[in-house]
């Protein structure tokens, strides 16, 4: 017998993140977070994402052991501003039996059903900050930090269950050698003197950071035109400022501004920390923080984690630009790969973006849709 249980308690959220731990032990692919970190995205005291969301969180168990997890998400600004009733869930995890899987997303549509929202999708976070979709090709690939990472069934499961492909992401990656150097120096050169603009790069985080609330902005009107796209609150901007911006090297994130030193492009990268956090096994102290930080210094592979231009400047190959920066900066570090993060497919303005640099496509993911009113099979 399969048993429900609601998340009520510190402990019992310790339970929740860790299952994962070992779901995939000894899978030398998946990409463990830090616990405590994680534990803290879901504290509503801490994370301002639930000032415009609630969150449900569930375990399942059989035989007195943990065989699956979900969470339920309602972004209320996505139903009550955008009229897209949605139910989502997320940070979906369980064995290899269709039935743990059924009694979970059952729940998700109990809680749909009771707050009259339309349809089910998932898995996907709270915004367009978390993690997204299940993994459907590339399972022997390393996952990153901003991505989730699942066994081969979990598509089996949700399409037996009657869920269907609503979005298809690709995530891409090239050589950091495909980046032409002469080419977006020339190209780069002509777009500033043409347009009047200016690239900023930065070797103190300090000098940056009075410049991401107007990147923000200009996130937000590169993105909104997205059917994923839910805008990104002031408290959140700061959260996401103070978790990852003060960890992110300095160099690695890039601005170019207009004759006015209004942002008009940006670009953030990361390291890659995957082996470290591997190595971390889900812990910062005693050894953890050192594995990262050894990263943060000597990775040899990046995440290209955001990039964003702004509508007037858009088509107009603005971002030549930030791959000027970026190669002139990378090139001393001796950068060797570049790994895009999950992208829409149908994304036109982003695939022409990358069409320069001979990227192949080593992972896909999709969210599954399901009408609220639908049976669960």
């Amino acid at each position: 017998m399969i048993e429900l249980k609601k998340i009520t308690t510190r402990k019992e959220m310790k339970d929740f993140v860790v299952f994962p731990f070992s779901l995939y032990k000894n899978n030398k692919y998946w990409v463990p977070p830090i616990i405590n970190d994680e534990i803290d995205n879901f504290d509503p005291t801490k994370n301002p994402v639930f000032e415009n969301a609630e969150a449900h969180f569930y375990l399942a168990f059989k035989d007195n052991k943990i065989v699956g997890r979900v969470v339920a998400i309602i972004n209320w600004f996505e139903v009550q501003q955008q009229q897209l009733k949605k139910m989502r869930f997320g940070w979906f995890d369980v064995i290899d039996d269709i039935a743990v899987s059924k009694i979970l997303l059952n729940k998700v549509k109990e809680i749909g059903l009771t707050n009259h929202l339309d349809f089910i999708e998932g898995p996907v976070g709270f915004n367009n900050l978390d993690k997204t979709g299940v993994l459907t090709e590339g399972f022997d690939h390393i996952g990153t930090m901003i991505t989730w990472y699942n066994h081969s069934y979990y598509k089996d499961h949700l399409e037996k269950l009657g869920f269907v492909k609503e979005k298809e992401y690709l995530e891409n990656k090239f050589k950091f050698e495909n980046i032409d150097a002469n080419y977006f120096d020339r190209i780069s050169t002509i777009l500033k003197k043409r347009f009047k603009l200016k690239a900023l790069d930065f070797t103190k985080t300090k000098d940056l950071l009075p410049y991401i609330e107007e990147m923000f902005d200009v996130f937000e009107k590169s993105y909104s035109k997205l059917s994923t796209f839910v805008p990104i609150s002031d408290a959140q901007i700061s959260y996401f400022k103070k978790k990852y911006i003060s960890f992110i090297n300095p160099e690695y994130i890039k601005f170019v501004t207009d004759e006015h030193d209004k942002i008009v492009a940006f670009a953030i990268v990361m390291p890659s920390f995957s082996k470290a956090l591997q190595k971390a096994n889900g812990k910062l102290f005693p050894t953890g923080i050192f594995h990262l930080m050894k990263a943060k210094k000597h990775a040899k592979d990046v995440t290209l984690y955001l990039i964003g231009v702004h509508p007037e400047y858009q088509n107009k190959g603005i971002h030549a630009i930030i791959f000027d920066q970026y190669k002139k900066s990378f090139t001393p570090l001796g950068i060797e790969n570049c790994y895009r993060t999950p992208e829409l497919e149908d994304n036109d303005a982003i695939n022409k973006i990358w069409k320069n640099f001979n990227p192949s496509t080593h992972k896909r993911r999709r969210t599954y849709k399901l009408d609220i009113n639908a049976t669960i099979l």
